[in-house]
Parts: C-alpha cells; sequence; structure tokens
C-alpha cells in the first residue's frame, strides 16, 4: 500500500465547507431576498454625509484657528513682494503704522526704507503713482539701484 502525504487541517477541511456552502444554491425551497428599494437607505446615507461635511467643515475651521498668526507675527502683514534677482527680493512689510522696505536673501534681511503707513493707503495697483517724496516706489528703487550700482 502506497502512502499518500498527510494534508494541512485547512486544506482537509475545505471540501465539507464548500459542499455546506454551495447546498442552498442547489436546493428548491431556497428565497430569495427581495432587492433593496431606492428609499430603504436614503437616511442613513443623508446621515453618512452629514457626518462627513460636518467633519470636513469643522478640521478647516481647526486649521484656519491654528494656522492663524499669534504673538510677535500678529502684528506683521506683508503688503507686497517684488524679486530683483534669482534669489533675492525686495518686500513692503507693514509693522504698528509704519510701512518697511525690506531687502531679502537667503543669508540676510535688511531695512532698505521706512514709510509712514498713510503714504501707501491711497495707492491701488491699477491708479498712477502719487507725486511726491515717497509716491512712486519703482522709480525710487530704480534710482536707488543704479546710484548702488554706480558705487561699485
Amino acid at each position: 500500500m502506497t502512502q499518500f502525504p498527510k494534508l494541512p487541517a485547512p486544506v482537509r477541511l475545505a471540501p465539507p465547507f464548500l459542499a455546506a456552502a454551495a447546498t442552498p444554491l442547489f436546493a428548491a425551497d431556497a428565497a430569495v431576498p427581495a432587492a433593496p428599494g431606492i428609499t430603504d437607505g436614503l437616511g442613513q446615507m443623508l446621515l453618512g454625509l452629514t457626518v462627513v461635511l460636518g467633519l470636513l467643515l469643522g478640521c478647516l475651521w481647526l486649521i484656519k484657528k491654528l494656522s492663524a498668526p499669534h504673538g510677535a507675527a500678529a502684528g506683521l502683514r506683508v503688503l507686497g513682494a517684488v524679486p530683483v534677482g534669482p534669489r533675492e527680493r525686495v518686500v513692503l512689510v507693514e509693522v504698528g503704522g509704519q510701512v518697511l522696505v525690506l531687502g531679502v536673501t537667503p543669508t540676510n534681511v535688511r531695512t532698505l526704507h521706512t514709510l509712514p503707513a498713510d503714504t501707501l493707503q491711497n495707492t491701488s495697483p491699477g491708479a498712477p503713482p502719487i507725486s511726491g517724496p515717497f509716491g512712486d516706489f519703482q522709480g525710487w528703487l530704480k534710482r536707488s539701484m543704479e546710484r548702488r550700482n554706480d558705487a561699485k
């Protein structure tokens, strides 16, 4: 007589379970459940949608609350920035009624000029520059950069 190798337990028990699972398919008296209607799960779906939207709005509120500036940064407001080189820029920052013109490089931040805040209040991007000592910022910056380059 030849000896067959002993199979693991899950493989030995699989055929009886498969036969038991397949029996209702061949039985004549097996009842087929009715397909659910479209309104059967509507309440549950709306409840789930409400929960998901509530969680989304709560997370958005929390992110907004946590990302607001605190402490010393609360009084700062960046008015604009203009790149003047590959990694250098000129930035306008409003702090306590003053507007600072800052030169920003990867290793340094320098104050180039200080303006009163009401000087820049009346300007808008589409409006012509205001005549005055600091009204034409673009022209002033260009003249300042030319003087600096000439001095070198």
